[in-house]
């Protein structure tokens, strides 16, 4: 979908570019200044910003940094009258995607921007390229460790709770790696019962059990040259790890029947959602296995712990299955974005895309009001577990109460005392009071 804001504070040039990008089938919304363009992103995003450079309340660079600081990957192109090389340096340097000089005719300029809408790339849980959606810190450092390691050939781990995006991951690795012209093979190690997962991960030869009617390559074979991806290792069962700590110790499989060993040059990632070290105290896994896999452990941290990602991620969602709905541009509402922001998200990402479709499931018009989830109870259901118990005192549940708010906010007090139905003031005082610690809280 085709879709730009367009920012500039001359009313002509505005309306000008407005109607030259329609009449060429644009889906288009407008901006007079800073301040309006970056409120209008925030609560619709769109897929490419086109800004002037000089404008009465602020510059383009200001709009640029606003829009990357909330869509990282959003295409930025700056247009100005007064054209320097300084200030072509800044942009660029900022993150600009091209700066552009009036008078320009539109042709360059469509030509321009269908250029950035072409090579935009997919996104987390939304397809297979390199580029995540995330702005929050922590996130984007686990990108920037995946990408440095992706240069190496060493096998890595990936620990992270379930739907957080592990394959997006390791799909980034690959893509990034010396391999990524060689093939990406995934297998689930949960999907297959133990007698069949063995010939799923080495394969077999005609007559090695009952039904090998022909010879199969398994998924190491498959691999060759490439990566492959043990998707959730913690369930591969006790009886098969010592052949999988042979492969990637020796770089060599026997297939089921066979009677020699096969080559092989594979780069191994493994998941899990598990706590690994806990299962070999258990029994249930290779402490020599956990050791070989874990020479490069990377962690994606769960979207409660990163609440700056989740509207951007809402808000990608949306644009990529608003066209399903066929009813032009959506928006979420301020209060169910709130609501997003404040429920703790068990499922990660995963849930949350599947939350964005339901919603445009049950919208009525072009609003996001949360008429299609239960988000609410849920946040209810979180700010009930601190419980009434006989004997505990007012003050202690109020306490309570405010911590699990906090919780549920991520720490934000504006919206902590919407919640809870007291002033901004209240909740300061309150924290104050009970003496709860400062360093999460906003």
């Amino acid at each position: 979908m085709k879709e730009v804001l367009i920012v500039d504070d001359e009313a002509a040039m505005l309306a000008a570019l407005e109607a030259n990008f329609k009449r060429r089938g644009w889906q288009v919304r407008s901006a007079s200044g800073v301040s309006e363009a970056l409120s209008a992103f925030r609560v619709a995003p769109s897929r490419l910003v086109i800004t002037d450079m000089r404008m009465a309340d602020g510059d383009g660079l200001q709009v640029m940094e606003g829009v990357r600081k909330y869509l990282p990957e959003t295409p930025v192109i700056l247009l100005t009258a007064y054209g320097t090389v300084p200030d072509a340096v800044l942009a660029m340097r900022g993150g600009a995607c091209d700066y552009l000089q009036k008078p320009i005719s539109f042709e360059e300029l469509e030509s321009t921007a269908e250029r950035f809408i072409t090579h935009q790339p997919e996104t987390l849980l939304g397809g297979h390229e390199t580029e995540v959606v995330g702005p929050s810190l922590a996130f984007r450092r686990v990108i920037e460790q995946a990408k440095k390691v992706a240069r190496s050939e060493v096998d890595i781990l990936v620990e992270a709770e379930s739907g957080t995006g592990k394959e997006v991951l390791a799909r980034l690795i690959h893509q990034h790696s010396h391999r990524r012209s060689g093939p990406f093979v995934a297998v689930n190690c949960s999907a297959f019962p133990e007698n069949l997962l063995e010939s799923e991960l080495f394969g077999h030869v005609r007559g090695a059990f009952t039904g090998a009617q022909a010879n199969k390559a398994g998924k190491f074979e498959l691999a060759h040259g490439g990566t492959l991806l043990l998707d959730e290792v913690g369930d591969l069962p006790l009886s098969l790890q010592p052949k999988l700590l042979r492969a990637l110790q020796e770089r060599e499989i026997d297939r089921l029947g066979d009677t020699k060993p096969v080559s092989i040059d594979v780069r191994i990632i493994a998941t899990t959602n598990q706590s690994l070290p806990q299962q070999v105290k258990a029994g249930s896994f290779r402490a020599d296995l956990f050791y070989r896999l874990h020479v490069v452990p990377l962690t994606i941290p769960p979207l409660r712990e990163r609440r700056e990602d989740i509207l951007p991620l809402a808000h990608h969602f949306l644009r990529k299955y608003e066209p399903l709905e066929c009813r032009g541009l959506f928006r979420i509402a301020p209060e169910l974005a709130e609501q997003l922001q404040a429920y703790d998200w068990p499922g990660n990402v995963r849930e949350l895309e599947n939350t964005i479709r339901r919603e445009l499931a049950f919208a009525v018009g072009t609003t996001l009001d949360g008429c299609g989830g239960l988000l609410g109870c849920d946040l209810q259901e979180q700010q009930e577990t601190a419980g009434v118990k006989p004997g505990v005192t007012l003050q202690e549940m109020e306490r309570r109460l405010l911590e699990a708010t906090l919780e549920a906010t991520g720490g934000n007090r504006t919206r902590a005392a919407a919640l809870m139905g007291v002033s901004l003031r209240t909740v300061r005082n309150k924290i104050r009071e009970f003496g709860l610690q400062p360093r999460r809280l906003s």
